[in-house]
């Protein structure tokens, strides 16, 4: 990739989404009332901490070149983990739906680096895998979480006047941001992503560092199915569907290639927030009675957004390749 095709995609990553969140903030800022009030601000942030955690594992994924179709169910074997042992204590479920999600993500692991096998096949086994067992576990019911462990305060408490979830969300991403920048764990994940043969010609780690950011998605993910049962009440082992779409739509939108190589866990971030927002607005125009659309169509934006920013991605590719022949 040119130089000047590089500028472009570090533009439309860090610039664009961070453009188009702020014109988004606006919009609803002179449209809806109270949609800078407090209640809805802490309202986005508290639900969105889920999908911005799993976000943050796809990011690393992502720019190393893979994929990871098993987050959303990990996140939900993980919440199902979670509330089976919420009556012990918060420790004890927070650290159960950790270890599920690192279950799984141990699991890609070893099969995409040592066996060999393609990340795509083997986390959509995975994905199948843990959504059987978080069925199994539930036996095919939502788990009700103890009220009187405490545990709900990891979904639904506030620290400092900001949900809990927020801060459990902000402090990955302050921890993700320093890796990817400032350490040989973070140039290896790039240089993986740009070209893999070449990492290993160069006697960096390539398969212990894939190995520890699938590691590090799975135990994000189960992390957040930590949070979805202990903010809604109840472990629930169908709960995650579509959130891997979600989570691929935020990272592409913040400018991550698909192909690997190019990343920013802030943009990321930023773009997390960004298709929340759009859900949140269309929940406002749906109190306005201007129109009516199902939460279906959550689905139907995220797909848009993917595609839209793919289709990017791929003309400005094609554009360097013809530059370069």
């Amino acid at each position: 990739m040119n130089p000047t095709t590089l500028k472009l995609f570090q533009g439309i990553g860090r610039y664009g989404v961070l453009l188009a969140l702020v014109a988004l903030i606006l919009f609803g800022w002179v449209r809806y009332e109270n949609f800078l009030g407090a209640f809805n601000v802490l309202s986005v942030l508290r639900y969105n901490s889920m999908f911005a955690l799993v976000a943050l594992g796809t990011c690393f994924v992502i720019i190393t070149g893979g994929i990871d179709l098993s987050v959303g169910s990990t996140a939900a074997l993980g919440s199902v983990v979670a509330a089976l042992l919420s009556p012990y204590g918060v420790l004890p479920g927070l650290l159960g739906g950790l270890a599920a999600g690192l279950a799984v993500g141990a699991c890609n692991a070893f099969i995409i680096t040592r066996l060999n096998i393609l990340p795509f096949i083997t986390t959509l086994a995975t994905m199948l895998a843990a959504s059987g067992c978080a069925l199994l576990l539930a036996g095919n019911q939502s788990v009700s979480v103890s009220y009187e462990s405490g545990f709900t305060e990891l979904g639904q408490g506030d620290l400092l006047g900001f949900p809990v979830p927020a801060w459990i969300a902000l402090v990955a991403y302050l921890v993700g941001s320093l890796v990817l920048n400032l350490t040989s764990f973070g140039r290896t994940v790039l240089a993986i992503g740009g070209n893999e043969d070449a990492a290993r010609l160069m006697g960096l780690p390539a398969n212990r560092v894939k190995a520890l950011v699938y590691l590090a998605s799975g135990g994000l993910a189960g992390l957040a199915g930590v949070i979805l049962a202990a903010q809604f009440g109840a472990g629930q082992p169908i709960e995650g569907v579509g959130w891997e779409l979600f989570a691929i739509a935020a990272v592409v939108v913040g400018g991550t290639l698909l192909t690997g190589g190019l990343g920013s866990v802030g943009s990321t971030l930023a773009g997390v927030l960004l298709l929340g927002l759009i859900f949140n607005i269309l929940n406002f125009e749906n109190g306005l009675g201007w129109i009516s659309l199902s939460a279906y169509w959550q689905s139907v934006i995220r797909g848009a957004f993917l595609l839209l920013v793919v289709a990017i991605q791929a003309r400005l590719s094609m554009r360097n390749e013809e530059m370069a022949s």
